[in-house]
């Protein structure tokens, strides 16, 4: 019996999904892309300064021989035998930047994570040194000067961390996102480890020039960054080492995807004009443009979406990138204890069926697509004495809608075709409310596949497609059809616009809140006291004497804490 199971089932493929809150090891049967199994880590982030995030490299390394090791258990409780696992993919989170030492193998400093501020300042200068006329840095990299991608992040740590410093002077130093750190730790690390990335993350580096695939001279002369510590850019599908350690040691690693483009490919959309939104820590939309750059003209970013091996051509992407969604639940449950897991936020929420009145712009990390606006910080606003918890938690999964509809918007201004419905995929598509609630305010059908883990299930096809590998076939009559469930919106187009439009105004009233400080400095601005810089702006501030509000703005805060 056993036997002929494992005959049936035929080559397998692992992925690696390392996102900013957890870590997972997924794999699938590369003729039906079914998931066989999993297992998943939650990651730490540390917040050491007022608008800092950091992870610890060594930790997300450790998370991912724990997931290989605990699936490859799982599997042999199901009788397969994990010999049949040909090829392993890599999806990660972009931009959040490592710095190691090539001769120990040991970080040189925490990993910065790309929700990271504090180099903000350094931004303001940089963006000061780029004539009016001429924004070589969007024009070669598709992307604004922002603190959201790698370039800056890598400055502030030369800059400022010493071992980092004299790493680089002793040629010891190697830099990469967390795709490059983990494929160089996985094939070996200090002996003969791969120092490699791929053209998707290294798009969101700002140090990359989209049009020749190639590092920058320019970039790399302007942002201060010594190109040799910069690994080799490699397509999303080849063989890059094998794996040197653990149940799957001899395994080949031949896939990478940043987390985004690896959902774009799991998705399928390989067509010009296919577009989806994942729904994790933030939210992205991507649309591809095929082999043409398009540069948006309403906030969005132009990026590179594959190049599914080295002699393949490289599709491009426009993508709306929002900074905090699946985020803002880790905060009401970490920060405020509004609940205890993540998932009790659907049950809260359904329990108020209404935000009644209340809007929550999560802007912690600033404002992403499509104002890029780093002044920005997170407001709740429009509450009474009747707000709970309950409707703080429906404005908060609101929020992550209505800053999908901005990034909806402008993408079919710069498309000039309007989508007709949305493609969703992750970790906040099993809550119901949500994709309810995502239909609605967008005023289009959301269409979420059946099995959610399209990240993973991208890193997989990128590495069971790659030459050497060949068990995974990208041609369009072999990919597997894919069940969907679909949420039509259920109120009408009037009041759909009455409460989008009510969002636009408190998106207006979180701008401007950091005007004399820079995160850089560790200090707190000096207009904030609670946590992130986050604001609670009530209506009854304004009507109300202050002896009569402090005693119920305690009775307020009870109500949502209780």
């Amino acid at each position: 019996m056993a036997a002929a199971k494992k005959a049936v089932l035929g080559p397998l493929v692992g992925a690696v999904d390392q996102g900013t809150s957890s870590t997972r090891f997924l794999v699938f049967n590369s003729k039906t892309a079914e998931l066989l199994s999993h297992h998943q880590v939650e990651i730490k982030q540390e917040f050491p300064r007022e608008g800092w995030v950091e992870q610890d490299p060594k930790e997300i390394l450790q998370s991912v021989y724990e997931c290989v090791e605990k699936t490859c258990e799982k599997l042999g409780q199901l009788n397969i035998d994990i010999s049949n696992i040909k090829a392993i993919g890599v999806s990660n989170q972009r931009e959040t930047t490592v710095v190691w030492d090539k001769l120990t193998g040991e970080p040189l400093y925490n990993a910065v994570v790309w929700l990271d501020l504090r180099t903000q300042s350094t931004v303001e200068a940089l963006s000061k040194r780029i004539p009016g006329n001429n924004n070589f840095v969007k024009s070669k990299t598709g992307l604004p000067i922002s603190t959201y991608f790698s370039a800056v992040k890598l400055r502030w740590i030369l800059d400022n961390v010493r071992q980092v410093q004299k790493a680089v002077e002793e040629n010891r130093a190697l830099f990469g996102t967390i795709d490059s750190w983990l494929i160089w730790s996985l094939t070996g690390g200090v002996n003969g480890g791969v120092h490699c990335t791929d053209v998707t993350n290294a798009s969101r580096t700002m140090l990359f020039n989209i049009h020749s695939l190639e590092w920058d001279k320019e970039l790399c002369e302007f942002f201060g960054i010594p190109m040799e510590i910069l690994p080799n850019v490699r397509s999303s599908s080849e063989i890059y080492g094998l794996m040197k350690a653990g149940a799957l040691e001899g395994v080949p690693i031949s896939g990478c995807l940043g987390d985004q483009s690896a959902a774009l490919v799991g998705q399928m959309c390989f067509l010009d004009g296919q577009a989806k939104n994942t729904y994790g820590t933030g939210c992205f939309l991507l649309c591809n443009t095929g082999r043409k750059c398009v540069f948006s003209e309403h906030g969005l970013l132009t990026t590179v979406a594959y190049k599914l091996g080295r002699d393949k051509p490289v599709f491009y992407a426009l993508e709306g990138s929002v900074a905090i969604a699946g985020a803002v639940i880790r905060w009401l449950r970490d920060n405020l204890g509004i609940i205890k897991t993540s998932d009790e936020i659907e049950k809260l929420a359904k329990e108020a069926g209404t935000s009644y009145g209340c809007y929550f712009v999560p802007a912690f990390s600033g404002l992403y697509a499509p104002y890029w606006e780093p002044s920005a910080r997170g407001i709740i606003c429009g509450l009474t004495q009747f707000t709970n918890k309950c409707h703080i938690a429906f404005a908060a999964l609101e929020a992550v809608c209505f800053q999908t509809r901005e990034i909806l918007d402008a993408m079919n201004r710069d498309c000039g075709i309007p989508l007709s419905h949305l493609q969703v995929d992750g970790g906040m598509t099993s809550n119901k409310i949500l994709m309810q609630l995502q239909a609605d305010i967008l005023y289009i059908p959301v269409v979420k596949p059946s099995m959610p883990e399209t990240t993973a299930l991208g890193a997989a096809m990128a590495a069971g497609a790659a030459e050497g590998v060949g068990v995974w076939s990208l041609a369009p009559e072999d990919l597997s059809a894919v069940t969907m469930e679909r949420f039509e919106p259920q109120i009408n187009a009037e009041e759909s616009e009455i409460r989008y439009s009510t969002w636009k105004k408190a998106v207006k009233k979180s701008m401007g809140w950091v005007t004399t400080q820079s995160p850089e400095s560790g200090d707190p601005s000096i207009f904030c006291s609670l946590p992130l810089g986050f604001f609670i702006v009530s209506s009854m501030v304004m009507l109300i004497g202050a002896r009569y509000i402090s005693g119920q703005l305690l009775f307020k805060l009870d109500n949502f804490i209780s």
